[in-house]
Parts: structure tokens; C-alpha cells; sequence
């Protein structure tokens, strides 16, 4: 990182069950405010493919070569919250976030990192949708259905 400052690029991964179960993760910063696996790159040149599974290492204990992280290929850019601005250079107000799912073929047992978040719960996809304030991790886990190849129900 330089100046040890966060780059203003990130990943966001779904993960999920074949039955579309999702993994929600509330963070320990921010109680109440529940998200999929975040974060961001280490330094200009990581892979975001690399970003992901990292991320997943840490904030799940999830070893991703075992499954199958899909890119998305989907770029979202939103502002950063105001809490959080301060991890950032001066001046910089955006993040853009690349999209990855993570298919697993059921229910795993998570290990959080506690200072990053507090608990986890698996939900079903409407279910996780609904309790993410964050619009970018919504919208992703509102296409589960079409990626797993499924009319919504």
C-alpha cells in the first residue's frame, strides 16, 4: 500500500449455496451493517482474482481453490462512506468494487476474524438482499438466480 493508504479499488464476493443460500457477515466496525465478503487490493498490480481469494481466506477461513469464484465482470463505483474516508489519500471520494461469486455445494462452517466481524448467518437470497444496506452487494446477490441459471421465486 502506499503511504498506507487503501487503494480505492476492491472486490465484493458472493458466496453462496447451489440452493442459493448466502453467506452474510456482519461487520464488527459497524454493528447492524451486514454485507458479503469485501476488501481491497493489497497493491496496484494484485489480481483482483487474487484479491478475492485472499479475502476470502481471511474474513471466512474459506480455501476458494477447493470451489468455484466465478468474475462476474461486473465494475460498480460508489462513494465511501464518510466513517471511512480517512482510511483513503486525501482527496479520494470513490471506490470502484469488482463482483465475484463464490458457489460451494452447501452450507460451511465460517471462521470470522473478530476483528472484522461479529457473526454470520446464512440466509436465503431474498433474505440476504434485504439486509445489506450496501445497493452494489444487493443488486449482486439479486442476480444469484440468473447465475445459477434459475427463474426468481
Amino acid at each position: 500500500m502506499s503511504h498506507g493508504h487503501k487503494i480505492p479499488r476492491s472486490v465484493l464476493v458472493v458466496i453462496y449455496t447451489a440452493d442459493l443460500q448466502v453467506l452474510m457477515l456482519e461487520r464488527a466496525g459497524w454493528p447492524g451493517f451486514w454485507q458479503s465478503v469485501t476488501g481491497s487490493i493489497d497493491h496496484e498490480d494484485e489480481p483482483l482474482i487474487e484479491t478475492a481469494a485472499r479475502e476470502v481466506l481471511e474474513e471466512t477461513g474459506i480455501d476458494v481453490s477447493h470451489y468455484r469464484l466465478q468474475d462476474w465482470g461486473i465494475e460498480n463505483r460508489f462513494e465511501i462512506f464518510k466513517k471511512y474516508s480517512n482510511r483513503y489519500a486525501k482527496g479520494v471520494t470513490h471506490n470502484e468494487e469488482h463482483v465475484f461469486g463464490l458457489e460451494l455445494p452447501g452450507i460451511l462452517p465460517v471462521q470470522l476474524d473478530p476483528a472484522e466481524h461479529l457473526r454470520y448467518e446464512w440466509l436465503t437470497w431474498k433474505e440476504a438482499a434485504e439486509r445489506t444496506p450496501s445497493w452494489s452487494n444487493r443488486d449482486a446477490i439479486l442476480l444469484l438466480p440468473q447465475k445459477r441459471g434459475r427463474a426468481a421465486t
